[in-house]
């Protein structure tokens, strides 16, 4: 298949009308959008000829990398076959019962939290939707309706549906269209370099952090209090890497006052933290998994909840009829393309390999750039890794918003082959699985590159006087 395009053509054409998500429609506009035309292994190749490097899988999910033919060959197969069928009206297909079967197996037990239902949904957004409505028809079935309220957190991403952002900490997206929806509430992130006190130590504040839970539930009333949901590790926040004691503390405390717990895995699940469940990783016991992106490597849309036998034992011997769903849930193709994914994944080990050579590897060579005369907090976990752009590494001096400091290092990453994405002045990464130490170390030459003509920049405008 040809990849050449008119890139004018289609830049007049997508103006003219596609609305892109978390866009500026004027200013796209006026710049015209950069046209994507083909991708292999871990680089995107754009309408000029240009190769980049994608240090960020696509937006979190192409964990098994570009090109590969097997998901290619499973959704044709699955297409030809069965390309679609709902699942209401007592129905079902093969693909989503072996993927529900197969995700089963792949989600360990925590503690006395085990993992054998599966509620699909066709995205992160809609999952976490999909929480809202069985949180709530949860504690309405056993007798306490009272029990309306999800606390989150602020930086918090967690989709962009009605509720998700709701459930979600950006003020940005609770700015437009009256947001949040009432009984959902949030307390502060555990980000050391925004919240820390003198002489604090990572694992002082991360029991802090997680006390602020506990006074959100006492501030509200216990018997009010549904559920606590929260990323792994924060992604679209920044990277947000909690210390290690933050999550024993959360879960002490949801245990405590016996609210539910949801893990929100849409970017942490599928091997990205170096296991196939972040949870397993920090040792917490959630209630309920949201997943999405990299169970498909994008490949195809597909997301889903992981339904513990907590709350997937009320919602089937109590529940009656479940009245939510999509006309997606459990997609033929999609869930042929997942297990097609997870097989691809489990045959070559990336969760193991990124847990025990890759992920070790890239966090000593990230670790470098702490050196740098713009950068601090330089630091991954598994294969997702952030750094903070200030004036003064030794005060942590940071730069003043109005610069965009992030954006201007953004815009080098495109002009020299790399796409890495900026929050705010925080700059991150999360390449895909497949990456080998060798492009682990080609990476890494062009963060240095555009690290430096940032730092260029900044001092030919005068930022560090």
């Amino acid at each position: 298949m040809s990849t050449t395009v008119d890139t004018r053509l289609i830049q007049q054409l997508d103006s003219a009308h596609f609305l892109h998500p978390f866009t500026n429609f004027k200013d796209l506009a006026a710049r015209g959008s950069r046209v994507i035309t083909r991708a292999e292994d871990i680089y995107i190749w754009d309408s000029e000829g240009h190769r980049l490097l994608d240090a960020m899988s696509g937006l979190w999910c192409v964990n098994a990398g570009y090109g590969r033919r097997e998901l290619a060959d499973a959704a044709h197969s699955q297409m030809m076959t069965l390309p679609f069928y709902n699942s209401f009206f007592q129905t079902t297909n093969v693909p989503a019962v072996q993927l529900a079967s197969r995700l089963a197996e792949l989600a360990p037990a925590a503690g006395d939290r085990r993992f054998q239902h599966v509620f699909y949904s066709s995205s992160g957004s809609e999952s976490n939707d999909s929480n809202i409505r069985m949180v709530r028809r949860y504690w309405d079935l056993l007798g306490q309706p009272q029990r309306k309220v999800i606390i989150s957190r602020r930086n918090a991403y967690h989709g962009s549906t009605m509720g998700a952002a709701s459930l979600g900490g950006m003020g940005d997206m609770h700015a437009q269209g009256d947001l949040p929806i009432p009984d959902i509430t949030h307390i502060g992130q555990p980000y050391f370099l925004e919240a820390e006190q003198p002489g604090e130590t990572r694992d002082a504040f991360g029991i802090r952090a997680a006390g602020w839970l506990e006074e959100k539930i006492l501030a509200l009333g216990p018997e009010r209090v549904a559920a606590f949901i929260a990323e792994p590790v924060q992604g679209a926040g920044g990277v947000i890497i909690p210390p290690d004691t933050y999550w024993p503390e959360i879960q002490r405390i949801v245990d405590k006052y016996g609210i539910l717990l949801i893990s929100d895995e849409v970017i942490c699940a599928f091997g990205r933290l170096g296991h196939w469940f972040a949870y397993e990783k920090f040792g917490y016991r959630p209630d309920l998994v949201t997943f999405a992106k990299a169970v498909t490597s994008g490949y195809i849309p597909l997301g889903g909840v992981l339904v513990g036998d907590r709350v997937a034992r009320v919602l089937i011997e109590q529940g009656g009829e479940f009245n939510h769903g999509y006309t997606y849930s459990g997609h033929p193709v999609a869930c042929a393309v997942g297990l097609a994914n997870l097989d691809l994944m489990a045959r070559e080990g990336l969760p193991e390999r990124v847990r025990t050579v890759t992920g070790p590897y890239l966090a000593k060579r990230f670790a470098e750039l702490n050196a740098h005369p713009l950068v601090v907090d330089a630091e991954t976990c598994g294969y997702v890794g952030g750094l903070v752009l200030v004036r003064n590494p030794a005060t942590r001096q940071a730069f003043d918003p109005s610069l965009a400091v992030g954006m201007v290092c953004r815009g080098h990453c495109f002009r020299n082959g790399l796409i890495m994405r900026a929050v705010g002045d925080r700059m991150i990464i999360a390449p895909p699985l497949t990456m080998r130490e060798s492009q682990v170390d080609e990476m890494m030459a062009l963060i240095v590159r555009c690290l430096d003509l940032t730092l260029q920049d900044a001092h030919r405008n005068g930022w560090l006087a």
